[in-house]
């Protein structure tokens, strides 16, 4: 399996980049996201992969945060949803947009990806449901992330978490963690 590669970026022309790594030329499809990020032709550039081999062809996809790969590889694994309609899940949304949209069961968001209609958006919601949580945590991407919902946010798309966000109560902390919680609000004031 091919997993990573570091090289010159030879081309670009959507969805597809071409990539010489010593001497050798790699065909590698990326999602958009991926695609406007790239570097300009002539450029070093290295991407994370996934490589797909089939009766008929061996094809590699190419990311540039692990948590694109990760998202990806979770797609593929739904009945259904080939390496294309992944690509196109990721090239319409982002990695944290799916994550929220997942978390908050909205398949308006994953209609408007062509090729996804509402059924596969149901299903793909229905069977994503709580998969978002630590592989794509903390992932190596090009922003930090925090905690919201088991998913994985870049700080720029941080949000106020909804209710069902919240582990755990005020009322059922433990005694210790709330008379400690009480008596540093009550110093600040």
């Amino acid at each position: 399996m091919i997993g990573r590669l570091s090289g010159l970026l030879l081309s670009k022309a959507p969805p597809q980049v071409l990539i010489d790594v010593a001497g050798v030329g790699y065909e590698v499809d990326v999602p958009m996201s991926t695609f406007y990020d790239l570097p300009p032709a002539g450029d070093r550039v290295v991407l994370l992969t996934h490589m797909v081999v089939r009766e008929d062809a061996q094809l590699l996809y190419g990311f540039l945060t692990e948590s694109e790969r990760a998202a990806f590889r979770e797609l593929i694994r739904i009945s259904g949803i080939g390496p294309r309609m992944a690509l196109a899940v990721l090239s319409g949304l982002s990695v944290a947009d799916l994550a929220q949209a997942i978390t908050l069961q909205e398949s308006g968001r994953l209609i408007k990806v062509p090729g996804i209609g509402k059924k596969t958006a149901e299903r793909l919601l229905l069977e994503l449901k709580g998969k978002f949580g630590p592989t794509l945590e903390g992932a190596g991407g090009a922003t930090p992330a925090v905690r919201c919902c088991r998913l994985a946010i870049p700080i720029a798309k941080r949000h106020s978490p909804p209710s069902s966000c919240l582990r755990t109560p005020v009322s059922r902390m433990a005694s210790s963690r709330r008379s400690s919680f009480l008596h540093a609000t009550e110093a600040r004031n």
